[in-house]
């Protein structure tokens, strides 16, 4: 099974920035021996977010994974009545937007979960969801409809 595991936005990442060393001190995300010996704060989560993206792959988990730009750089557009109405950025309601994302092969929920757990964040909130696959849908997914995924999967994957 596939899941999207969507990492939350926050005023930190709408504002666009790494989390400077007092926060990452404030949430126990570094010690005083990091400091000490002078690792930046930036420099150590994101070297522990690489750790664990490389535990990802070499496990065969890790499909894709970005983070976003603030919503400041984005746009919605909103299709309701025929009309497409378009709204820029920035968004104000931040517990709705997402900083990032991973898409993940996994064997079953709990085994996405477990991973997740393993992820170095704090004083974040994190989301997994399943994607939906071609065979949940059933007999509502006709001969022409699958044959279009397939082939459009296909050239996807060669593009990679």
């Amino acid at each position: 099974m596939r899941v999207m595991v969507i990492v939350k936005a926050d005023k930190q990442s709408e504002a666009g920035t790494l989390p400077d060393k007092k926060i990452l001190t404030d949430i126990g995300k570094i010690n005083e021996e990091l400091v000490k010996a002078g690792v930046m704060p930036e420099e150590k989560l994101l070297a522990d977010m690489g750790k664990f993206n490389e535990e990802l792959v070499k496990a065969g988990i890790m499909l894709a994974g970005e983070g976003l730009q603030p919503s400041s750089k984005g746009a919605r557009v909103k299709f309701s009545g025929g009309k497409k109405t378009v709204t820029d950025g920035p968004f104000a309601e931040t517990k709705e937007l997402i900083a990032g994302f991973w898409l993940w092969q996994v064997k079953s929920m709990e085994e996405a979960i477990e991973w997740l757990k393993r992820a170095p964040f704090e004083g974040t909130e994190v989301e997994i969801r399943q994607v939906f696959e071609l065979e949940d849908f059933g007999d509502n997914a006709t001969k022409e409809f699958k044959e279009q995924e397939e082939r459009l999967r296909t050239q996807i994957a060669g593009k990679r």
